[in-house]
């Protein structure tokens, strides 16, 4: 499987029959496997550098330490989750051991006026458990923002793709409640168990992924043709993915690919960055083209009933 890549900003500059053919080839991958690498992002650097070393900061800590940001109580939706407490192939009715990893994982920066639903205060705008690290916030909330401003103009281009007005996707995402996790998978001593994965085969919940893995790292993986192939982890560049809900929104016109992180005898330890976009709390999701094919969904409480469907 060659991987598709996009190359945003040559995509933005573009007019006429250029654009269009780009558009008709997002289109295109998005029908085909939903995964392609991303270029020309615009995302500054010294933002990537900056939640990337705050990150190896902070797993590099005690386990004390770490646990100091728990999430106080199982479902609770940011803090650090330790090792042995996911196994996200439970999501597709698989049981499995856990998943080798340890994360961290934070919310929305801002409370938006106006929400009133209970849900989603005692969901998605929980507070983030802030580590005591000097330097950690602020380097979060920076690539945050950065990985929110990315995905609105994916979004965008999504819309283009679809053959939507560019601005389709922006009054559905004008307060997303997307999440960031950082991921830190340790190194493997020997063979992992039985159908033990660093993170077992699943397909993500929302509208799409904006994946940082470590530059030159093995392990990820997508299903095609019934066979799992590698994904490159080209530096300077992102792995994107469209999710459940979006497929769902194209009434399964582009899919939600099943991937997974592998575990292999004797890894070294691996590094990675996941934002989750997710339409604002109140959004209504209905299909695209006007079919039954899914009923309407509003898309807070969707992507709760996702969480704990899956025991996360």
């Amino acid at each position: 499987m060659d991987f598709a890549t996009l190359d945003l900003a040559r995509f933005e500059a573009a007019t006429g029959a250029e654009r269009a053919g780009e558009a008709a080839r997002l289109d295109a991958i998005c029908r085909n496997s939903g995964f392609l690498i991303l270029r020309g992002h615009g995302v500054p650097q010294n933002v990537t550098r900056g939640v990337w070393q705050a990150a190896q900061t902070f797993f590099a800590q005690r386990v004390d330490a770490k646990q100091a940001v728990a999430a106080p109580y199982p479902g609770y939706p940011y803090g650090y989750l330790g090792p042995d407490k996911e196994a996200l192939a439970k999501s597709k009715g698989e049981d499995t051991p856990p998943d080798l990893k340890e994360s961290f994982n934070g919310g929305p920066l801002r409370v938006p006026d106006g929400v009133t639903d209970p849900d989603a205060h005692a969901f998605c705008y929980q507070s983030t458990l802030w580590p005591d690290l000097p330097g950690f916030r602020p380097a979060w909330e920076a690539y945050y923002a950065e990985m929110e401003a990315l995905a609105a103009r994916i979004m965008a281009a999504f819309a283009e793709a679809l053959g939507l007005d560019r601005g389709f996707f922006a009054p559905f995402i004008g307060n997303p409640i997307s999440a960031l996790r950082a991921l830190h998978y340790p190194a493997t001593q020997g063979a992992a168990l039985d159908r033990q994965q660093r993170a077992g085969a699943h397909t993500d919940y929302g509208s799409l992924t904006i994946l940082q893995p470590q530059a030159g790292s093995r392990g990820l993986q997508v299903m095609s043709d019934g066979n799992w192939v590698d994904v490159p982890a080209e530096a300077g560049a992102f792995v994107i993915n469209i999710g459940d809900l979006m497929a769902r929104w194209t009434a399964d016109r582009w899919v939600s690919t099943l991937h997974r992180v592998v575990a292999l005898p004797d890894q070294p330890a691996r590094q990675s960055l996941a934002f989750f976009h997710q339409p604002d709390w109140e959004a209504e999701i209905t299909p695209l083209d006007g079919s039954d094919t899914y009923p309407p969904v509003r898309s807070g409480p969707y992507l709760m009933e996702k969480f704990r469907s899956a025991g996360s």
